[in-house]
């Protein structure tokens, strides 16, 4: 694909995202991408900078067989072996399209668990988040645009419109938002099916615009662990390791989620997914959205926890740059729109309201509604 978008989704990813320079080694991971037109870009550029770009490229479906028929010493040792390659970069990309987003569907929990354990986290959770630049994203296919309830044209048009925002914009405008969080203690949430409190005093806050998810546009910190008192109900359907969850709610008791239910018959899946590890009924990060490019969910991580008018409290790991002291193999951001067509919500610091039905009050915040 001759596209010039390409090329300019390239240069962000090379020269925003990584920063990459002379010298440093970069891992360029290609997952069922339809065409290698974004990968020879990429390794054009690295090459252009004086960086030593490399690849791999993996295929979902083989990737599910080895998940399914994969011992724990077979596992372990694809862990290990990506382990000491992460080692050894500066900086990584991660570039995933999807032909099936239920691929894992069919594979066993406990062999999930083995892969989370002994694969995923011990390479990415351990090496390439906190040792790496890194930034991930998807590239547009017709499954994607069939989640998302578009023709493949127009799906297209979005991705590109959507991932090549103008991130230094971005950047100053969330700086108010920075302030605003480093600054509260009492957070409150409410919606239809919510009422949430918790802390978040002296856990650092973090911007995001473009460095580590592309699309980006996001403020995450993470809740004091033991906190959360309520329930929460998010209305953003999600997917997790191939299995669609809805209407997802859980109620949290000095910070554990004590209860979680959804619809369509997958609760016994969802506690299973908590019941991980010890970990995984608490909560690693709390984000407030601000990508006002994306409307609506479309089963795909990266773009809807960045839903405007949005939030995501996520069950599992947190980050060690907002860290919260919990560790889990379970990461799993899931959105709660607070927008008026999704019922409406509101955000409130220290007994301010910040954010109603998905817009924000305070004039300082005002350049975070543009677009809404």
């Amino acid at each position: 694909m001759n596209d010039p978008r390409i090329a300019r989704l390239a240069e962000i990813l090379i020269d925003h995202s990584c920063q990459l320079k002379k010298g440093e080694k970069v891992l360029i991971e290609a997952i069922d991408l339809p065409e290698t037109a974004l990968v020879c870009r990429l390794i054009e550029l690295a090459s252009k900078r004086g960086a030593q770009p490399l690849v791999t490229v993996k295929n979902q479906e083989i990737l599910r067989a080895l998940y399914q028929h994969g011992s724990e010493a077979n596992i372990g040792l694809a862990g290990e072996l990506e382990k000491q390659r992460m080692k050894k970069m500066d900086a990584y990309i991660g570039i995933r399209g999807a032909a099936n987003n239920s691929q894992f569907s069919d594979v066993p929990q406990s062999q999930m668990d083995l892969y989370q354990k002994l694969w995923w986290n011990p390479v990415h959770s351990k090496v390439r988040v906190p040792e790496t630049k890194w930034v991930v994203l998807r590239y547009p296919t017709a499954s994607m645009a069939q989640s998302a309830k578009m023709s493949t044209s127009a799906f297209e048009d979005f991705y590109f419109d959507v991932c090549t925002a103008d991130y230094v914009k971005m950047a100053k405008d969330q700086e108010p938002l920075v302030k605003r969080m480093s600054a509260a203690d009492k957070i409150h949430i409410k919606a239809p099916g919510t009422d949430l409190q918790f802390s978040i005093k002296g856990i650092p806050v973090r911007p995001c615009h473009g460095q580590r998810n592309i699309p980006d546009g996001e403020v995450f910190t993470a809740p004091i662990r033991d906190s959360l008192e309520g329930v929460i109900r998010y209305n953003a359907p999600t997917l997790y390791q191939g299995t669609v969850f809805e209407n997802v709610e859980f109620e949290f008791k000095k910070g554990k989620i004590v209860r979680a239910d959804c619809s369509g018959g997958n609760a016994g899946a969802l506690n299973e997914i908590l019941d991980s590890d010890k970990g995984a009924r608490y909560i690693g990060e709390w984000s407030i959205a601000c990508n006002n490019r994306v409307k609506r969910p479309m089963l795909d991580t990266l773009f809807d926890e960045k839903i405007g008018g949005s939030m995501h409290l996520t069950p599992g790991q947190a980050y060690e740059e907002a860290d919260n002291g919990n560790r889990s193999r379970v990461h799993w951001d899931i959105v709660l729109i607070q927008t008026p067509e999704y019922g409406g919500g509101e955000i409130w610091f220290d007994g301010v309201m910040v954010r109603k039905d998905g817009r924000f009050l305070p004039k300082d915040l005002a350049g975070l509604n543009a677009g809404l």
